[in-house]
């Protein structure tokens, strides 16, 4: 079943070269401005509007994705620089039937978001270090330095850190 969208954005008078990518396992082959970043392909070509764009400078961490396997900023990423790269959104993480991902449901369960706008970035990023079986420092200092690269300006981080530890205490996170 194909859910990524066709090409939907504007033709530019940029160079464009023909990138090729696996997106939420899907290869997707699209003509694209050399200027284009990761996270508008997404968005606008693709039509996978769950990486959200914040402050374009990769600071917030709003636009995260997976490449290949690792966290990684799409504001700060061509899209061609992406050529041949394995590429996973958020919405990717919920199974097919739309069950929840572990992770997804220890932010519901802690109550760690409230407008939602970070939450995508912020799962993306934890995810790749739980599926890399990287070690992580559970402890509240430890939780907070893996989620220094996401800001999130409407809550206080407690619930966040409740649910990244939630999730990485059930040991059921990787379901790829």
């Amino acid at each position: 079943m194909n859910r990524i969208a066709g090409n939907t954005a504007e033709q530019s008078a940029d160079p464009t070269q023909l990138t090729r990518m696996t997106v939420n396992g899907e290869t997707v082959e699209r003509e694209v401005s050399v200027r284009m970043l990761l996270s508008d392909f997404l968005r606008h070509e693709l039509g996978l509007t769950g990486t959200h764009v914040g402050c374009e400078h990769g600071v917030c961490g709003a636009c995260t994705v997976m490449i290949n396997g690792r966290s990684g900023r799409s504001c700060l990423t061509f899209a061609v620089q992406a050529d041949g790269a394995d590429i996973r959104t958020i919405e990717s993480v919920a199974d097919e039937n739309g069950d929840l991902h572990t992770l997804q449901e220890a932010f519901r369960d802690c109550h760690a978001l409230q407008c939602g706008y970070c939450t995508p970035g912020m799962i993306m990023n934890i995810l790749s270090h739980l599926e890399a079986d990287d070690e992580i420092d559970l402890s509240d200092e430890g939780i907070r330095e893996l989620l220094s690269g996401n800001l999130c300006r409407c809550t206080g981080y407690a619930n966040i850190i409740k649910a990244v530890r939630q999730a990485a205490d059930t040991g059921n996170w990787n379901r790829t």
